[in-house]
Parts: structure tokens; sequence; C-alpha cells
């Protein structure tokens, strides 16, 4: 038997048809083409169902006819058949793996084909396989049909394995998306709905995989139900051949053939198990799912109760605005009335005098009648007598004369009396009168004048009101402008309409501001600054302190201030104040379209700030950071000039737009160009460089992005780089078009003049020296002010320095310095770490310092790899040591402490436009030592230097930028503790005048 069916196989494989034979039917052929490609988020449901309809179908043979295979419907005879089944079955397999590495495919017409129907067909094709006649094919039809099966069963296998991965990695992420809406809460509707679906798509899987389970069992089933039959078949078959040979070598054949199904099947069996483990596994991921939507619904209860305290807080807040804004009036009234009263109090003090003595004669009065009294009594004795004699007759004619004389003294004693009452009864009258009169003038001139009380976040909060109603085009751009003028002089009606519409709708609100429109001219300048940076919710460096506290200034003068910037999303929100989104879109030329921009509205340390939004595919300022972008060139570039276009659409008429390095300086050559022949006219334009080492050269060709003209700008005479002709330079474009350019100190101005200095601008900043001016740098001192900084231990003024030291203890315990000898110096350095700042210079600092028995601070961090690198060795060697700590990081607070804390400040920049690190500590009473280059030779004055006065002396300063000038510099003398040095005595005289700075 066995060699028959050798032989059987042996004559197919040379004479049977090919398996790549292009005119044997393939199954399925037909449905090939029905086939389509799905997402990869379907991939679970189109895999079990793709395993379905891989399944081969068998149609019934008639049985007029003798028995035959029939694949599809075509062919038959035992051995051609058979062969061709199984090369159709493994083109089959073929393709579904080459669709399953392009996606995944599904068979349309098979998609609802029922179980219970594949098995029908598979016992049917099992009963069409036997022929009675050709014994010798049979067993090998039925050994392949067997093992075509088997096959299937472990493509089944693999595919629900693949599903049970993908179902894992939709739980993982699941469980991750679930874990991050602690910190979302404000995107808890969207991730909610998210986690839902996933859910959904993994119960859907769960399904699947139940599915793919039953289908595997009765797969089973069927292999043992077809293996009896045919075990029957065989036998019959052999019965009616009476084959000899074929019989006594059958039981062989048959115990291999049983064999390697039963191995198959325990393998199957096996796998079964492991699926219904992982199913069991995927249930207990599902329930945990569940348990994560319930900590999200107590999230969200957490943030409602949050939420309705949040509004009571406001309501409260506004209440005592209230009570707040009647202050100043109040304040203004008494001031008036008391300066009214010191005026009527000479006058008073008059009339109270004049009634003393009017009291005083009534009381001699009354003594005089007591005395008349007397008298009467004394004549009335002598009339009783009757006295006659001569002597008595003139005594009683005297008495007479003199009680006469006393009446008339009386009656003109009343009479005074009565004229000091009058008199004091008018004062008071006219008192009363002045005193009313002087509050009816009070009141009137409170209305006319201008209120300079109310802090200045309410003035800009109006002013963002204003222009968010003209561009949501609900004012028009004459009435904004008018109520925009009434703010600027800070006038009492519009404050008092304010308070009147707090309560009220918007579109009484509205009615309320229109009566009000009157036509005054403002009091100071309209200025707008368009800026990369503003501190403290956007600031990488000294830019951005500079625009804020040059805004406030300015605001402190009188002048409108406004402020234009990106919306990062790496921003501090936390230190904005109203910060809203208009409902009206500023759209702005790009790339030959108009983009839309989203404007946001908000007040930082009482500044009016724009920040703009722009909806471009290349979400320019989502990035996690401010600079150091690929197109910085275009993201800045878009920018400015969507900061125009807020200003032309808004219909603003700025009498300055300052604008800020190189960032920024797109804004010259676009106003000129394009805005100011549109009518946005009235502004001139100042230009500040804060450093000329960075100037954002571009290819030419990425200037015409924002609309400007590449031919006529790609000039030497205006934005062309001196360097390079097929590049532009955004600097030089702002040095040529602007109006006024401005850089940070005036030392610092000089040296850019020079070709060491310019950086390759030094040919035309000579030529524009005209309008080229350096202006030193200041601090906000309001932000940096020792006597009311929040971030320190204890608060110290000039008068009081004590806090100095409580500061130097507080920093060591919080470092882990030692603190064995309070009185030892400490030496502080806060930077970046770049090549500009003089990294060996400081690394140098730090080893001198320990040598001379200091400690030691720095903190800051390095953008350039080596020298982070560095630093962090430092920090690791001296980890342990009691004298020195680095903190290779930025810390706003700490900053703050580090400089109250420090005796000294290292500043040995190689260059440096301005800095205002000296300057801040000399604030806190901290001694620069300072290399004499820009900013730092205008504002640190060596204490040795007998060509400074005296009191302008307040620092440490060397030359050439090497560690033997660093060394050699004065300030190492301030360790030595002996009083004979002198150097000492000088340096604590100066560090007891550092506020005078």
């Amino acid at each position: 038997m066995a060699a028959a069916m050798s032989s059987c196989l042996l004559s197919r494989g040379l004479s049977g048809p090919s398996r790549r034979d292009s005119s044997f039917p393939r199954p399925f052929a037909s449905l090939a083409s029905h086939r389509r490609v799905l997402p990869a988020s379907c991939k679970m449901r189109q895999r079990s169902l793709s395993s379905r309809s891989r399944r081969p179908q068998v149609k019934k043979a008639s049985p007029d006819r003798p028995p035959s295979i029939v694949v599809n419907g075509e062919g038959e005879g035992g051995g051609a058949s058979a062969e061709s089944a199984r090369s159709a079955d493994q083109e089959i397999v073929s393709e579904s793996e080459e669709d399953d590495s392009d996606g995944v495919v599904i068979d349309v017409e098979n998609e609802n084909v029922d179980t219970e129907e594949v098995s029908n067909s598979t016992v049917l094709e099992t009963n069409l396989a036997i022929v009675s006649d050709t014994g010798q094919h049979l067993s090998s039809i039925q050994v392949d049909d067997l093992m075509g099966m088997i096959k299937s069963a472990e493509k089944n296998i693999l595919l629900l394995n693949q599903a049970r991965v993908s179902a894992l990695k939709d739980l993982d992420n699941i469980l991750s998306e679930k874990e991050a809406l602690h910190g979302e809460i404000n995107n808890l509707e969207m991730k909610l709905a998210e986690t839902d679906a996933r859910i959904r798509v993994a119960a859907r899987e769960k399904m699947h995989a139940e599915l793919l389970e039953d289908q595997l069992e009765k797969l089973r089933s069927e292999l043992i139900q077809r293996s009896e039959l045919s075990i029957e078949k065989n036998e019959h078959s052999i019965y009616e051949n009476q084959n000899i040979q074929l019989n006594a070598e059958k039981p062989s054949s048959y115990q291999t053939s049983a064999h390697f199904l039963s191995k198959e099947l325990s393998s199957l069996r096996a796998e079964n198990i492991s699926l219904k483990i992982d199913i069991e596994t995927l249930k207990a991921e599902l329930n945990s799912v569940k348990d994560t939507d319930e900590r999200v619904m107590m999230l969200e209860k957490q943030r409602f109760h949050l939420e309705s305290a949040l509004k009571d807080l406001e309501s409260k807040l506004s209440v005592s605005q209230e009570d707040v804004s009647k202050l100043p009036s109040l304040k203004f009234e008494y001031k008036d009335l008391w300066e009214k009263v010191e005026n009527l109090q000479p006058l008073l003090d008059r009339a109270t005098a004049q009634a003393d003595q009017a009291i005083v004669g009534l009381q001699q009065n009354q003594v005089l009648r007591k005395k008349v009294d007397k008298l009467e009594e004394t004549l009335e004795e002598a009339n009783v007598y009757k006295v006659s004699s001569e002597k008595l007759q003139q005594y009683n004619e005297l008495m007479h004369q003199k009680i006469k004389l006393l009446e008339e003294r009386l009656q003109r004693s009343d009479e005074e009396i009565h004229s000091y009452v009058q008199l004091y009864q008018q004062s008071v009258k006219e008192f009363q009168d002045t005193l009313n009169t002087l509050k009816k003038e009070s009141r009137k001139r409170m209305l006319d004048e201008p209120v300079d009380d109310m802090p200045r976040g309410f003035w800009s909060h109006l002013l963002l009101k204003f222009d968010g109603w003209l561009l949501e085009k609900k004012i028009s751009a004459d009435d904004a402008k008018l109520l925009r003028e009434m703010v600027w002089k800070r006038d009492r009606h519009i404050c008092d309409a304010y308070m009147e519409c707090k309560d009220k709708s918007e579109r009484e609100a509205l009615a309320i501001f229109l009566r009000l429109i009157s036509a005054p001219s403002s009091p100071g300048l309209y200025v707008v600054h368009i800026a990369a940076e503003m501190a403290p919710v956007a600031k990488v460096g000294g830019l951005g302190d500079v625009v804020t506290g040059l805004s406030k200034a300015l605001q402190k003068r009188g002048h409108h201030v406004e402020i234009i910037v990106p919306k990062y999303d790496c921003m501090q929100y936390d230190r904005m104040l109203d910060l809203r989104a208009l409902d009206a879109v500023v759209e702005s030329y790009f790339d030959g379209r108009l983009y839309k921009n989203k404007v946001w509205v908000g007040t930082i340390d009482g500044l009016p700030v724009f920040f703009i939004e722009p909806l471009h595919p290349d979400k320019f300022f989502w990035r996690g950071q401010f600079y150091g972008e690929h197109d910085d060139f275009r993201r800045f570039s878009f920018f400015s000039r969507a900061a125009l276009e807020l200003l032309f659409q808004s219909g603003k008429r700025p009498d300055i737009i300052h604008c800020h390095d190189w960032q920024t300086a797109f804004v010259a050559p676009l106003y000129w160009d394009l805005y100011a022949p549109k009518g946005l006219d009235s502004a001139r334009i100042c230009f500040t460089c804060h450093n000329f080492e960075y100037q954002g050269t571009a290819p030419a060709s990425e200037l015409a992005s924002c609309g400007l003209d590449v031919q006529e700008l790609n000039r030497p005479d205006r934005m062309q780089d001196n360097s390079a002709r097929d590049r532009v330079n955004p600097v030089k474009g702002a040095v040529v078009f602007s109006n006024i350019v401005t850089t940070v100190s005036p030392t610092y101005a000089q040296e850019v003049r020079t070709a060491e200095g310019g950086k390759g601008l030094h040919s035309t900043l000579n030529l524009h020296s005209k309008k080229f001016v350096g202006i030193l740098n200041g601090v906000d001192t309001d932000e940096w002010n020792p006597a009311t900084d929040a971030f320190l231990e204890v608060q110290y003024s000039f008068n009081d320095l004590q806090g100095k030291a409580e500061n130097k203890r507080a920093i060591r315990r919080q470092l882990g310095l030692s603190s064995a000898n309070a009185s030892k110096p400490m030496v502080g350095c806060i930077t970046r770490l770049v090549p500009q700042k003089g990294v060996h210079l400081i690394r140098h600092a730090l080893y001198r310092t320990l040598e001379l028995g200091g400690q030691f601070l720095l903190l800051g961090s390095s953008p350039v790899p080596h020298i982070q690198r560095e630093f962090e060795g430092i920090a690791k060697q001296f980890q342990n040591h009691g004298d020195i700590r680095l903190i290779l990081k930025y810390d706003e607070s700490l900053s703050h402490r580090i400089f109250a804390a420090s005796d000294m400040l290292i500043i040995p920049s190689i260059f440096e436009p301005c800095g205002l690190t000296q300057m801040i500590a000399m604030r806190y009473g901290s001694i620069p030592i300072a290399r004499k280059t820009g900013g730092l030779n205008d504002s640190v004055f060596d204490v040795d230097d007998e060509t400074i006065p005296f009191q302008f002396r307040n620092g440490y300063t060397f030359l050439n930028a090497d560690e033997q000038s660093c060394k050699s510099a004065s300030f190492c003398n301030f360790f030595n503790s002996q009083p004979e040095k002198g150097r000492s005595a000088k340096s604590a005289v100066k560090f007891l005048h550092w506020c005078k700075f």
C-alpha cells in the first residue's frame, strides 16, 4: 500500500500539472478582485474575517456522474485536482502574506459567511474527495486535504496571536492615556471619548477572539470525524480492489499519518489553551480600564467643585474691587477738605477766643448783679431807718450813681456779648457754607481730573476690552480710538462707567461706554513693542527683562504701551491675568496665500499684551522651545507680518513701533514697503539690537514667503548680507529701514562699529551712524528689590543689612554648604555657560576662590554639549565638598537667593552688549567682578580707579580676557581680613553704598 501511494505521488509529481501552471484554475481567483485595503485600526477584525475567507469552497458532485473531485466547479480527476488544490492553497497563503505586509485585506463577498456553512462544505469536500474506483489516489488526496486543513488552522492560530498582540498594544495605549488624564483635566472630555473608543475596539477584538475560538473547536471536531470516516473508506476500498500488496503496506503508512495528525491535534489543543489564557488576561485588563473610568469621573467631580470655588472667589474679588474703587474718590475729597479746614482754623480760633472773652464778661456781670442786689438790700434798710443825715443822703446819691454806672456797664457788656454770639454764629455759618462749596468743587474737580491711583492692570484691561470689541466688529474704529484716548487720559468718567456696567450684559456695557465718547487728546505717546520674548512668561535672556521693564517705565511716565508676542506652547501661563481668545481672527499673507491667526489678549504686570497664535499647519510656535528650530527665519517672518496685520486691521495708529533683535527685524521693511502705502503710516520705527552676534541670515529666496520683494531687497544697500550675495540679513534690513537704531550700552555701540565687534555689519552701522546710538539698559526695580523680594528667606534693605547674612545662612542650609565659618566670603556666578560669557575664566575663578578660602556658587547651564559635560564633571568632582556647588540648570527663585546671599558676583564676559547681572548684584548688595567690555565698562567702576569719583566706584574690574588678568584683579584682596591691608576697608565702604547705584 505504501509503495503504491509512493509511486502514485511520484507519478503525480512527474506528470501532473505544475504548481505555477497558469492554466490550472486557482481557488478564490474571482474573490481576489473584491478585496480592499483597510486602515490599520480595523486590523484585528479584518484578520479574523480574512482567515475565514481563505478557506477553499467545494461544490457537490452530480449523482449521475462518477465521483470526482471538483474545486470551484472546475477540473476532475484525482491526482491532478488534488495537486491543483494544494498549489492553489499555497498561492492563497502567499497572497494573504503579501496583503498583510502592505495593509489588512478583507474579503467583501465572504464577509458574512456562516460558520456552519463552512463546516458543511468541508464535510462535502471530504465525501467527494473519495473515489471508489481510484483507491490509489484516495488516501493521498485525503492526507493532502488534512494537511491543508492543518495549515489553515496554523494560519488561524497565527492570526489569533497577532490579534492578541494588537489587543495588548491597544490596551497599553489605553492605560497610558488614562494615566495622562491626571495632568490634562482641561482636555478631559476629549480623552474620555478617545478611551471609550479604544474600549469598544478592544471589546470587538474580544468578540472576534471568542468567535475564532469557537471555529477552532468546530475545526477540531471536524478533523476527528474526517479521520474516522477516512479510515472506514480506506478499508472498504482496499477490500473491493483486493490488492494484497496494498493491504500488507497500509498499516505502516496509516500509522505514520495518524501519528502525525495526533501530534498536530495536540499542538492545536495547546495553542487553544494559551489563547484562552490570553483572553482571560484581556478581560482582566478591560476591567482595570473600567476602574480607570471611575477614577476619571471622580476627577471630573473634583474639577467641578474647584470651578465652583473659583467662581465664589471671583465674586468676592469683584465686590472688593468695587469697594477699592470708592477709596480714591474719598481719599481725594478728604485731602481737599482737610486743606480747607486748615485754612478756616485761624478764623475759628479767633471766634473761639472772642467767645471766651464774652463768657468772662458775662461772669463779671453776674458778680456785679450780686453786688447790685446787695446794694439794693442795703438801700432798703436805709430807707427803713430813714437816715436823714446829709452824709447818708450823699452816700445814697453816690450809691445811686454807682448803681447807674453799673447798670450802664452791664448793658454795654450784654450788647458786646450779644455781638460776639452773633459773630460766632455768622462764622459757623460761613464755615458751613465754605465747606459745602468745597465739597461741590471737589466732586466737580474729581470728575474732571485724571485718576492716578488705579492699578495699571485696570487700564490695560479696559484697552484690551475695547480692542477686542473692535476686532469682533462690535464697535467702529473711530469709537475704539476715542475710548482708547479716554483711557490714556485716565478719565474718571470711563472708570465710573466700568464700575456701572460691571454686572450688566455686554450690550448694555457697550451702550454705557459709547455714551462717554468725546474727543480728548492723548497726554503721551502710543508705543507698540513687537518682540519674541517677554519676562516673566517667555524669557530666554535679557531681552525679555528689557521689554517688560522698559514698557513699565514708559507706562509710569504716562505713555500708552502695548506689547505683541507669539503665543508659545511653553509659556508660563500662570503669570498671566485675564487671558482670553478673541472671537475674531486676523488673516495674514504667507507663502502665496492667507493664513488665519488666533488672537489672545491678557495682562502681565499691568501691561496689555496681544498673543498671536498662527493657525498654520507647521505649528510655528508649538515646538516646546522658543528658539533653535530649523525654520526660525520662516517662523519669525510670519509673526512679524501677522503683528503688523493686527495693527492694521484693528485700526490702531501708534506713534512708535519698537522691534527687538533679528526675530522681529522684518517689521521695518514690511512696514515701509507694504503697510505704510495702505494707510498704516502714523508710526516711526525704532529697532534695538541686543546682541549683534545673532543676525538670522538666510537664503534670499526665503524672504519672499512673507511678501517682500527679493529682487528689490537683496541689494548691497538694503538687506543683502555683507559676506554673501545670495543671503539676506534681517538685522541689516532693520538698520537700513528704521528711523532710529539703538543698542544696549554706549561702549557696545562703539565696539560694533569695528570689524571685530560688528560681526560683518560695521560698515553698515558706520554708514548709518547718525541714527545709531547706544543707551545703557536698566533693571526693573519692582522685580529686583531685596526689600520686597518674595523669594528671599528674609527681606532686607540698605538700612538693615542683617537680612543679607540671614539669606547667606539659608542658602548654605539649602545647598549643604559648610557653615563652620559664617564670615567666609561667598562668590556667586549666574550665567549661561557659552563662550561669550568667558567659560574658561569662570572655571579659573572657581578654583581661585577655593584656593583663597572662599565659597563658590554657580547657577546656569550650557547649550554647548562639551561645555555642559565639562561642568557636569566638575560638579561631580565637588559634589561632597563643603565650599563648592554647581547647579547646572536655570532656576528663577534660586537666582534671587544667590544674589542676596553672595558677597561678590563674577561676570568675566569676553564681550557683553550690556548685561543686567552686575546691576542686579548691586541692588542686592553684592560686589560685581567684571571685565571691562560693553555695558560692563559703562556700569562697573573699579574701587581703586583714581580717575573715577569715589562715590561712583562700585566693584572690581580687569581688562584682558585671560586667567592672569582675572587672577591679578584687586578682588582677590577682598579675602584678606586684616584691616591694615586697606583694600577690605574700601570694599566694605563700597558694600555699604551699593544701593546708591
